[in-house]
């Protein structure tokens, strides 16, 4: 009797696991309308250097992907040691994928249409500062041709020669236009996670 008891929960955790939402462990993007971008008056320029990172996660019932852009500019501005605007531009073109096929997918008219939206672009609109170095970031997210100003929570390191930004939150799809639904027994979930390694030098 225990051991088939054991059969039938076995397969069912299994399946329970396959379920879970990778974007349920992060914070929630907050998501407005587009707001005006953050100035920098005699502030010091941060250039992104080549070991910046941009990626992201998604998922669907039966499993989660990773990728990321290997292409994109960015920088910040400081001033007397605190972040004042920022920016970065992707080229969609970039787009990678742990799945080859997926990769070409991604880059079709039904997720990211890089034919008809090349770019996609952030930029900061305001550094709300919470703890030392912990700062929540708003910025104007431009993907597939829609804005939205977004919010989420970021860690911020700096000496003289560099500053680093760091942050990990989930976007909905949906809120860029994205709306592909996969297939009917195995569908994409909406949220989809971001993560930002940005390293930057001065000029």
């Amino acid at each position: 009797m225990k051991s088939s008891v054991k059969l039938l929960i076995t397969p069912l955790i299994v399946i329970l696991a396959s379920c879970s939402n990778p974007a349920d462990s992060t914070v929630d993007a907050k998501i407005a309308e587009a707001a005006e971008a953050a100035t920098s008056i005699d502030g010091k320029t941060y250039i992104f250097n080549k070991d910046s990172t941009i990626g992201f996660i998604g998922s669907k019932v039966t499993g989660s992907r990773e990728g990321g852009f290997k292409n994109f500019t960015g920088s910040f501005d400081l001033k007397d040691d605190e972040p004042q605007s920022g920016q970065f531009t992707i080229d969609m073109n970039s787009t990678w994928s742990d799945d080859e096929r997926l990769t070409k997918h991604l880059k079709a008219e039904d997720f990211f249409d890089v034919e008809n939206y090349p770019e996609s672009k952030f930029v900061a609109t305001n550094f709300s500062k919470s703890l030392e170095g912990k700062y929540e970031l708003s910025g104007n997210l431009t993907l597939r041709g829609v804005t939205k100003n977004i919010t989420f929570p970021t860690q911020v390191i700096h000496d003289e020669n560099s500053v680093s930004l760091k942050a990990e939150f989930d976007i909905n799809r949906q809120d860029f236009g994205i709306s592909y639904a996969g297939k009917v027994d195995d569908l994409i979930r909406d949220e989809v996670i971001i993560k930002l390694n940005l390293i930057a030098q001065s000029q």
